[in-house]
């Protein structure tokens, strides 16, 4: 069965990119620019992981996350932020963000994450 991510960035360029690159690894992605965007697919098609940018107008990557983890307890989430947001990136942790990565990222090591990510869930 495909596995599904979802791409949660205000910044179009950064959506593209990781569509392209996740499409060729074989996931089915899917992309929002908001937090609305991102709790409806959640609750349409419950992607197997998100990619969830901490920094978005309106509601932010905590409030998107927290409303993430009431529909879905066991999603799994990798947050993307710029540098040096330390609190945010904890407090994420602590809701049950996986892992991180700051802007600007290589996209390989997002690549080597979702596959070790999505591979421990398979098991």
């Amino acid at each position: 069965m495909e596995q599904k991510i979802l791409i949660v960035d205000d910044q179009f360029g950064i959506r593209i990119l990781l569509n392209e690159v996740l499409q060729k690894e074989g996931y089915k992605t899917f992309q929002a620019a908001n937090g609305v965007q991102a709790l409806s697919v959640v609750t349409d098609h419950s992607p197997d992981l998100v990619l969830l940018d901490m920094k978005i107008p309106g509601m932010d990557g905590i409030e998107i996350l927290k409303r993430m983890k009431k529909l879905d307890p066991d999603i799994r989430v990798i947050i993307m932020t710029a540098y040096g947001e330390l609190d945010m990136i904890q407090e994420a942790k602590d809701l049950g963000a996986m892992t991180h990565f700051a802007k600007p990222f290589d996209i390989d090591d997002i690549r080597k994450a979702v596959r070790e990510y999505l591979t421990v869930q398979t098991d």
